[in-house]
């Protein structure tokens, strides 16, 4: 948050830009004096003018407190996703395009996330549904899927809480009046079965409460000094392990993820389709070994590919 500071010593006023930001539970303010008497100044041309100063001075902040984070192979694709990722945020605040922004996430977001679960409608169709509300598109259960996770996305935005109801709440919003590949409607709730995903045992029907609950509180103890990608990274994969649901679970993985990091004032990421073998290694990966290495990197190469995108979308708005 950036904003016009104004203080007042001998009856003289002095200017200053201000942006605040947190990281790992540490508060950081930036402050360059401007001048005395301005009464004109705005905080977004400021910014605007003195853009490359004011992400630089920010990255270095965030770089001295990640540098000693030991959770990729390549320490640079930490480095790449905080300096784009405060591009993009000043970017937003200059322009205030951030709603328009976000609906052009949502048809990217929304493509590869259907499209790694199965769905074959293309990102034409998704597009034409989320920008006029309509779509001829033969396969009626691939559209009622954008129709959903378009809501699901407003949910996560505007009425998601980290708990277990919201959690069921987000998996009804995404499957509702659905059918899954075998003909049969999503189960409401939780699963009553086990399910094997990619030859790997997950969390029994019988513990899953017990484990959401556990990851819930997890979450919130440590949501306000871990790393901000390493704690939305955590979850998902933890989440992914106790697979809560018949079906859906990668859907709402991605979205309570990416609902994290908007949290965390970060940019949402999408795993893209193109990449999803990759994802699912990354993920059997990160269970499977005592270290989650080359999971963060496969993560963080997603998101740095999601950020480049927009962040160029933004820049030529």
């Amino acid at each position: 948050m950036s904003y016009i500071e104004v203080s007042k010593r001998n009856n003289t006023e002095y200017v200053s830009f201000v942006k605040k930001f947190s990281l790992m539970g540490n508060s950081f303010r930036i402050r360059e004096h401007i001048g005395k008497n301005i009464s004109t100044v705005n905080e977004k041309e400021y910014l605007k003018n003195n853009f490359d100063k004011i992400t630089s001075k920010e990255f270095e902040i965030r770089k001295k407190l990640i540098e000693s984070l030991d959770i990729a192979y390549n320490t640079n694709l930490l480095y790449d996703a905080e300096l784009i990722s405060i591009q993009i945020n000043n970017l937003l605040e200059i322009k205030e395009i951030k709603e328009l922004i976000i609906n052009e996430f949502a048809e990217e977001f929304i493509f590869n996330s259907n499209n790694i679960e199965g769905s074959k409608i293309p990102v034409k169709e998704v597009k034409k549904i989320i920008e006029t509300g309509d779509s001829r598109y033969k396969n009626r259960n691939e559209v009622k899927e954008v129709y959903n996770s378009i809501d699901a996305l407003n949910y996560i935005q505007k009425g998601f809480k980290f708990n277990t109801a919201s959690i069921k709440r987000l998996y009804y919003i995404l499957t509702k009046d659905l059918t899954m590949s075998d003909g049969e409607k999503y189960p409401r709730g939780f699963k009553k079965v086990e399910n094997i995903v990619n030859n790997q045992q997950t969390v029994p029907p019988d513990q899953v409460e017990r484990a959401l609950e556990d990851l819930l509180r997890n979450y919130k103890e440590q949501k306000k000094e871990t790393y901000s990608f390493k704690l939305a990274f955590d979850f998902h994969l933890r989440y992914e392990y106790i697979h809560p649901f018949l079906d859906g679970n990668g859907r709402t993985g991605r979205l309570i993820m990416n609902k994290i990091l908007m949290d965390q004032e970060y940019f949402p990421i999408i795993v893209y389709t193109k990449n999803s073998q990759a994802y699912f290694n990354a993920i059997s990966k990160g269970l499977e070994k005592q270290t989650k290495k080359k999971y963060y990197q496969f993560m963080l190469e997603q998101s740095n590919k999601t950020y480049t995108y927009f962040f160029n979308i933004i820049r030529n708005y």
